[in-house]
């Protein structure tokens, strides 16, 4: 592992007439950066010597002892681990490293307006990604429209060979070798513009708008196990593609308005309210992100990974594989399920959009939410003895729309169970048939199979609800003695 001592940059700010009117500011630089410890830390726990521990609560049979000697076993024959995990760095990895260029124009412009532009764009020298260097290569495929690579051979109970691993020898069984590397194919860009103005009477305002994306073929995670084993793809692990990151930003734009006077001679009153529209981070388990994917629950081409594999969009109901299956008190047969995925992909912006081919990671945006805040304080001070003492009286309502309706100011999520990524399980129990063919069910909630691709958080009765869908507030008094 190694760094570059070399980032050169370069930036410029130019008054364009001389006037301060006119601003225009840029740069151009590489940036490097040491990799999170995490990443080098997952080597020290898998180096194929193998760890154990003991933990209780409330010893009796082994209380406390200094002496650390005390309850170490009897026999220790310091034979290897019969299985383990390696993770690994590859011998010319080097510290992640991004190109990034920016140029902005600030602008005083008529009425009293103050405007500004900016774009920036990053590419990456020396991203990351990881492989698992244990996998052999695909054994098969499926057939029919849907004809994805597919892990199939002995099992891997048996010694030798397995259907996911190279090394699968009794007593010394690697159960994956993770190899941490360098690619340069990552990039990222954001456009912004923003627009104020002062007026009098202590009124202010400010509006901005920006968008933000993002493309790779991986998110490195905190594990290289759940890096590798959850990024979504349609074919091989090795080469997914460039996908959406899940550190996309999508769309922003919001108002600040502020008004500021003094009505009563004791003190200013100052209302303030910001306005925003967002795309909402949701998610399970990995994190919370803005976007997610259309995956199959369970592991589809066998190679180890579950619910890391994207979908195929039919492009009409015959080319869709569905097996009856019961759900508590309602058996749905293989037509029934294919009506219901006819009708949620019509629904479905993205999926409708993409018939005929693989579902991408990352491509499905969750509904903008709209939301509004509001703060209110009131100054107050008296003199005594000749000292000024000033007390303020506040009140923050957060979300303050759902105080006026319900309905506003609140996200949604995607309707089927979301993995511990970000992919949304639409399609579950993949198999192959007699045929060959990719088989599966349709997901359900509460029993019923799935109709619309999104609900807001109040409807899941999942742990994901949160006191963000809801209004809050908070009365506040301070007083500052002189």
């Amino acid at each position: 592992m190694c760094s570059s001592d070399l980032s050169p940059r370069v930036g410029f700010n130019w008054d364009v007439r001389g006037d301060q009117k006119t601003q225009v500011r840029g740069g151009t630089g590489v940036f490097t950066g040491a990799p999170l410890y995490v990443w080098v830390s997952n080597q020290l726990g898998n180096t194929g010597v193998l760890q154990g521990s003991v933990t209780e609560d409330f010893p009796t049979a082994r209380p406390f002892s200094p002496d650390v000697n005390r309850y170490k076993p009897a026999t220790v024959t310091g034979a290897p681990a019969a299985s383990y995990e390696l993770n690994v760095t590859d011998n010319d990895f080097k510290f992640p490293q991004v190109l990034r260029n920016n140029i902005a124009v600030d602008r005083r412009l008529p009425w009293g307006l103050t405007g500004t532009g900016e774009f920036i764009y990053n590419k990456d020298v020396n991203g990351i990604y990881y492989i698992n260097a244990n996998l052999p290569a695909p054994q098969s495929a499926f057939t029919g429209v849907d004809n994805r690579p597919r892990w199939v051979g002995p099992s891997c109970t048996a010694p030798g060979p397995c259907v996911n691993r190279l090394n699968n020898a009794a007593g010394n069984q690697v159960t994956a070798a993770y190899v941490m590397k360098n690619q340069s194919v990552g990039s990222s860009w954001n456009i912004s513009g923003s627009l104020s103005k002062s007026f009098y009477h202590g009124l202010s305002l400010k509006g901005a708008y920006s968008y933000g994306d993002a493309h790779n073929t991986i998110d490195p995670g905190s594990t290289a196990s759940s890096t590798f084993n959850l990024n979504e793809h349609s074919a091989d692990p090795y080469n997914p593609g460039l996908g959406r990151s899940y550190s996309a930003q999508g769309n922003r734009a919001f108002v600040q308005a502020s008004y500021n006077r003094s009505y009563f001679g004791f003190g200013a009153t100052t209302i303030s309210a910001f306005w925003e529209m967002r795309e909402p981070l949701n998610g399970s388990g990995g994190g919370l992100s803005p976007n997610g994917s259309y995956v199959f629950a369970g592991d589809a081409n066998g190679d180890g990974g579950s619910g890391n594999d994207l979908i195929y969009i039919p492009r009409n109901t015959s080319e869709m594989n569905f097996v009856a299956f019961t759900a508590g008190p309602n058996t749905f047969s293989p037509e029934q399920q294919a009506a219901a995925f006819e009708a949620y992909i019509n629904q479905d912006k993205y999926l409708s959009k993409h018939r005929g081919e693989y579902a991408k990671r990352g491509e499905v945006w969750d509904p903008l939410m709209k939301r509004m805040d509001l703060s209110i304080t009131q100054d107050v001070f008296h003199n005594i003895a000749g000292q000024r003492n000033a007390g303020q009286f506040r009140i923050d309502i957060t979300n303050f729309g759902n105080l006026l309706n319900h309905n506003w100011g609140v996200s949604q999520r995607f309707t089927v169970p979301i993995t511990q990524a970000y992919g949304a399980q639409i399609l579950t129990n993949p198999a192959a048939d007699a045929q060959g063919r990719l088989s599966y069910r349709m997901a359900t909630v509460n029993n019923q199979l799935v109709t619309k691709s999104f609900q807001t958080q109040t409807e899941t009765n999942t742990s994901i609800q949160t006191g963000s869908d809801v209004y809050q507030f908070m009365l506040s008094f301070r007083y500052s003695f002189n």
